[in-house]
């Protein structure tokens, strides 16, 4: 039984080694392109429609999409510290400790809503000129 799969593997070698498989399909550089960024997007369905040849783009993207989460995640703890602080300023009863506690949550709170701000701005201006110069604009 043995040497029957011994043959069986020889003469399958043959056929498909030495006769050689006929190409139905002419592979074209666009569809080596085509497959290469499915496979970098993690695209194995083989339906990748949304494949982009201009990886800065991408990088581009995925920082603002990084920035624009971690300014969300700032500001809503800067919104939470505004109310914590609104509600230290109420519950002082009248302490000067606790009164300039208090201001001084809010005011940082809202320092910090503004640098996170002017941070974004910075930032997206930054990635539009490279983006810009770049492409050649």
């Amino acid at each position: 039984m043995r040497s029957f799969f011994a043959r069986l593997g020889l003469v399958s070698f043959i056929v498909f080694n030495l006769v050689g498989v006929p190409v139905s399909a002419q592979v074209t550089q666009q569809d080596i392109n085509s497959n290469l960024c499915a496979g970098s997007n993690l695209d194995f369905t083989g339906s990748n429609t949304n494949c982009s040849t201009n990886g800065g783009s991408d990088i581009n993207s995925l920082l603002r999409k990084i920035i624009n989460i971690a300014s969300l995640i700032v500001g809503f703890v800067a919104v939470i510290m505004i109310i914590v602080g609104g509600f230290r300023y109420i519950t002082s009863g009248g302490s000067d400790t606790g009164v300039t506690g208090a201001k001084n949550t809010i005011l940082y709170a809202i320092i910090g809503l503004i640098i996170v701000a002017v941070s974004q701005l910075l930032v997206h201006f930054v990635l539009n000129n490279v983006t810009s110069s770049v492409n050649g604009g």
